[in-house]
């Protein structure tokens, strides 16, 4: 990997050792994975590494556990590493630092990653310890979402100053279900004439959506109204905020918490992500949408991730049935009458 400080360039892993380094730059540049994605890989395996080195008395003792430097961790040092020191790591992250399921699967999928890599592509390695490293089984919960009821309420509660940009943001969000990520990143230049989108998902891969006409009527609205002034600071984003530039993640946030709170909808749990899911939902229980058809909308990488809206419908059917009153009415048993003729 090349020195980036020589290049004037600041280094954004230059706390990370050399090897961790390389399996970053393969994740970014061969396997196209997103920063995000990166991140979360390089977190994983400081505090990985942190762990090791502080359990093997390699740091000093008054060095707090944040502090801990593995700029030293080297191709030596990881071939001792083994798959209980793995298994050792986790209950650490379960038991020390409360990590739910959820948080210790990505971090064993990080370690798994990691050591493939080193094994399978970078050749470092002859044999892979973390071969049988097994993920913790995640209990499967079906996604929140709002009904169509629900959907119009949070609609006709935008208001304010920015009503055009704010309601175009959760109409995109219920109509093409996008990630908050997909949504910030949208240019001007990604919409065209035939009334279809573009969008960069996850992995800079690019889909098409093709709009409604609540859609367009959103967007039309609010680029009636949207700011042209020469200071703009980034003239190709769509969504911008009161600072001229293009609106964050953090903002665009907080717009759906206001609005859902304003539709009495608030201390729910809900989020962007879950009106992703409900544009999931709708499409998929109201407009019959194939599942397939529903995974390229929602840029999926397989149709087991998009299935889950298929038990959703499941879900509603057994409730239905369930909640007829007939349900508890059983037929009594009654004793045979050994008199009967």
């Amino acid at each position: 990997m090349a020195d980036f400080k020589n290049n004037g360039i600041v280094d954004e892993y230059a706390e990370y050792p050399m090897l961790i380094k390389e399996f970053i730059r393969y994740s970014s540049v061969v396997k196209g994975k997103s920063k995000l994605s990166i991140d979360g890989y390089a977190l994983d395996l400081k505090l990985f590494f942190r762990f090791l080195l502080f359990r093997r008395n390699l740091v000093a003792r008054d060095v707090k556990f944040d502090d801990i430097d593995i700029t030293g961790v080297d191709l030596d040092f990881i071939k001792t590493v083994s798959l209980y020191d793995a298994y050792d790591f986790l209950a650490y992250c379960k038991d020390v630092r409360g990590n739910d399921t959820k948080a210790r699967a990505r971090k064993t999928t990080s370690i798994r990653t990691f050591f493939n890599y080193l094994t399978l592509k970078a050749h470092k390695l002859e044999f892979n310890p973390m071969v049988e490293l097994e993920t913790p089984k995640i209990r499967k919960s079906l996604p929140k979402y709002l009904t169509l009821d629900q959907s119009v309420e949070l609609l006709e509660s935008v208001d304010g100053n920015n009503r055009e940009r704010d309601y175009c943001i959760i109409t995109l969000f219920l109509n093409c279900g996008l990630r908050l990520s997909e949504l910030v990143g949208l240019n001007l230049s990604d919409f065209f004439d035939n009334n279809t989108m573009r969008v960069l998902g996850k992995g800079n891969k690019e889909r098409t959506i093709y709009l409604n006409s609540a859609c367009v009527s959103a967007i039309n609205d609010y680029l009636a109204v949207r700011c042209r002034d020469d200071d703009v600071k980034d003239k190709n984003a769509l969504f911008l905020s009161r600072f001229k530039k293009r609106i964050s993640p953090k903002t665009v946030q907080h717009i759906v918490n206001t609005f859902l709170e304003k539709a009495g909808l608030g201390g729910r749990g809900l989020s962007t992500h879950k009106l992703r899911h409900t544009a999931a939902t709708l499409m998929y229980q109201h407009g019959k949408v194939d599942v397939l058809v529903l995974k390229d909308i929602l840029g999926h990488e397989n149709v087991g991730t998009t299935e889950i809206y298929t038990h959703i419908l499941k879900d509603q059917l057994k409730s239905a049935v369930d909640s007829n009153p007939l349900s508890i009415v059983k037929k009594s048993r009654k004793k045979k009458d050994d008199t009967e003729d």
